[in-house]
């Protein structure tokens, strides 16, 4: 079967054959389905390497299966290999937003905005944005470890040791 990139918007290199897109519809594909779906987009991408599009399907395939490092690793080198791609900078921002990394979202998501070909791209990453500013908004984020936690080690160390010698000066 051949995968249906002109619905899925995924230009296919010549030649390729691949499984019909799982996440249509990800409450129906097994996980055995995914996992040789998994495989066979390794391979492809071994057999492509440049290939932004195949790595995009790859990190989706990957969130789909819960295996967060393995789809941010594919769509960070999705959006390297091709830094004017829409839908692999889409899908990047997409992974932030569902880790619920809201900064690193909307700076990706806005850069999908700078990217997007037409009004369907343009609503669709702006819809986005809107989600993750309300969220922001309402305070449902992942904190920045912008301060350093000497401090808070070092009250924590006093206090194990004060409390250690407490018990055994008793």
């Amino acid at each position: 079967m051949e995968l249906q990139a002109q619905t899925a918007g995924i230009a296919q290199p010549a030649g390729l054959r691949l499984p019909p897109v799982p996440w249509r519809d990800p409450h129906t594909v097994s996980p055995e389905d995914l996992a040789r779906y998994i495989q066979h987009l390794e391979r492809a991408c071994a057999e492509n390497p440049h290939s932004a599009d195949l790595r995009t399907c790859l990190g989706m395939a990957h969130a789909m299966n819960y295996d967060v490092y393995r789809s941010m690793d594919a769509l960070e080198a999705a959006v390297k290999l091709e830094p004017e791609n829409f839908w692999a900078q889409i899908k990047y921002a997409e992974l932030h937003y569902r880790l619920r990394a809201l900064v690193a979202a909307e700076r990706e998501t806005l850069k999908a905005i700078d990217l997007a070909a037409n009004a369907w791209e343009l609503s669709l990453a702006r819809k986005m944005l809107q989600e993750i500013r309300s969220l922001a908004r309402a305070g449902t984020q992942k904190p920045e470890w912008t301060k350093p936690l000497t401090r808070p080690a070092l009250v924590l160390a006093g206090m194990t040791v004060i409390l250690s010698l407490m018990v055994v000066f008793r």
